[in-house]
């Protein structure tokens, strides 16, 4: 059987509004969430760069998770924005397979990253005598090369197969970017491989490192609950919930794309639910840190200061 990819070299990306009528509106609602995303992520790393008292190792892997947010945007944004304001659909075989294998490695980087930061939250909170210790800088810039080395691996593995998929049923992929579940839906041939490994990968980069999260997180309410001062309960588990709020966010909308059933409706399911997980989350996670942590937003007052005193100087 004729494999289209091998003649046509690309996809067409057809999203559930690619109606014309609606591109203008989509177009500019896109553009609001890439811009405010990556300057909220933005202000992020340049807080805890130019603030000492930031230099923190929790506030250098939220440093690391802002950064991963903003390559989970710029990896699919920019191109529907251009699919949006030029109408060609058209994505060429080596793009689409580019943008997935940043799309995996943005994926794996944050589920490592959010169980690294469970990890500092639990050294934080129930050794607290030992935290600079166990977490010390060395320590630290290991986790995040580790964190990058074997998302990335993660990201080969998962790529891989893709481009071992025969796509000869069609060549149009209904989604915004181009998603492996949405390729299996047009593949053929080869895509056995490729759910092998990705219930593999579902395994070790989602399942085991939320099941660490919990058990970080079951530990810390244990020694919360231990705590007789009620300011003190309030304090330590204030440091935790903008973390727990994101982890909720980001494992409940990623494990809706990927684990629910195929229903009639579950392109346009689908595509929903990564507008959440690959959009909305990124753009929303600097906000739920710099509103719920005090440390943040007097960061932000001293930087104001600083301007302010430099504009009357």
């Amino acid at each position: 059987m004729e494999n289209y990819t091998s003649v046509l070299g690309e996809f067409h990306i057809l999203p559930f509004f690619h109606n014309s009528d609606r591109s203008s509106l989509m177009f500019g609602m896109f553009s609001m969430f890439y811009l405010l995303g990556i300057i909220m992520n933005m202000l992020i790393v340049t807080l805890i760069y130019v603030d000492e008292q930031l230099h923190s190792p929790m506030y250098l892997f939220l440093c690391n998770l802002s950064l991963v947010d903003m390559c989970y945007t710029t990896t699919i944004i920019p191109k529907l924005l251009h699919i949006l304001s030029s109408g060609n659909h058209k994505i060429s075989f080596w793009q689409c397979f580019t943008q997935m294998f940043f799309f995996f490695l943005a994926a794996g980087t944050e589920d490592l990253l959010l169980v690294t930061m469970a990890y500092d939250r639990y050294v934080a909170i129930c050794k607290p005598l030992h935290y600079h210790t166990i977490l010390s800088k060395k320590v630290c810039f290991t986790f995040m090369a580790a964190m990058w080395f074997f998302a990335s691996l993660n990201s080969c593995f998962l790529t891989v197969p893709t481009l071992k998929m025969s796509f000869c049923r069609s060549t149009t992929i209904h989604h915004f970017h181009c998603d492996a579940k949405a390729l299996t839906k047009i593949s053929c041939a080869g895509k056995e491989i490729f759910y092998l490994v990705i219930y593999f990968a579902l395994l070790f980069f989602g399942i085991g490192p939320f099941l660490c999260s919990l058990t970080s997180y079951a530990k810390i309410l244990q020694v919360i609950f231990r705590i007789k001062s009620r300011d003190g309960r309030t304090k330590a588990f204030s440091t935790c919930s903008s973390h727990l709020i994101v982890i909720m966010l980001y494992y409940g909308t990623g494990v809706s794309m990927y684990l629910l059933p195929t229903t009639r409706n579950s392109d346009i399911v689908d595509q929903i639910f990564t507008l959440l997980y690959a959009t909305a989350t990124p753009t929303l996670n600097p906000l739920i840190y710099s509103l719920r942590n005090r440390d943040v937003k007097r960061a932000v007052m001293r930087l104001l200061q600083l301007k302010g005193q430099s504009t009357i100087d």
